[in-house]
């Protein structure tokens, strides 16, 4: 019995090459246009805060309880930034952000009565690359453009939930 070759991965030469690729061939251009006023860019990402206090500090002299959740309810907030004005678009919940959490998402920026054309860069999480939201993308005129895999360093909104993350959830 002779075993299945698994391909080799790739390797971080591999995509960094990749991502130099997507910046100046299809990034770049688009930024170009939303800089000159011909295009919107909007990146869009999930985050997926928790219901639950972090502590800050370990040590104290006297001991005190916080009351807090279980941890396992989430707000999740579905965000698009700007790359030019640097404003959110933001759709909220508490269950799961799915395909027709991205469909409402796309619809809210496709009412949002931009004049020019809207480009969306998303990475590749299933719910975001299914038919669904590509049909819905295609019906609305809005150009969906996918990040290459391991390349979160391209998408802008990685930044602004780390600045949320770190300025207004830490030990609060």
């Amino acid at each position: 019995m002779s075993a299945i070759p698994v391909p080799p991965k790739k390797t971080i030469e591999e995509h960094a090459q990749e991502q130099s690729r997507f910046l100046d061939q299809d990034l770049g251009p688009a930024l170009a246009e939303a800089r000159a006023g011909r295009r919107a860019v909007f990146f869009v990402d999930a985050a997926h805060f928790v219901w639950a206090p972090f502590l800050g500090y370990l040590w104290c002299l006297a001991r005190l309880f916080v009351r807090s959740g279980t941890g396992r309810k989430r707000y999740n907030v579905l965000g698009a930034l700007n790359a030019v004005t640097h404003e959110v678009t933001r759709v909220c919940n508490e269950g799961y952000v799915t395909a027709q959490t991205v469909c409402t998402l796309l619809r809210n920026l496709a009412g949002a009565g931009l004049q020019v054309p809207v480009t969306v860069v998303l990475d590749n999480a299933r719910y975001q690359r299914c038919e669904l939201v590509q049909a819905l993308a295609r019906q609305l005129g809005i150009h969906l453009l996918f990040l290459p895999s391991y390349s979160p360093n391209l998408n802008l909104i990685e930044r602004l939930w780390r600045f949320v993350r770190k300025q207004s959830l830490n030990s609060t």
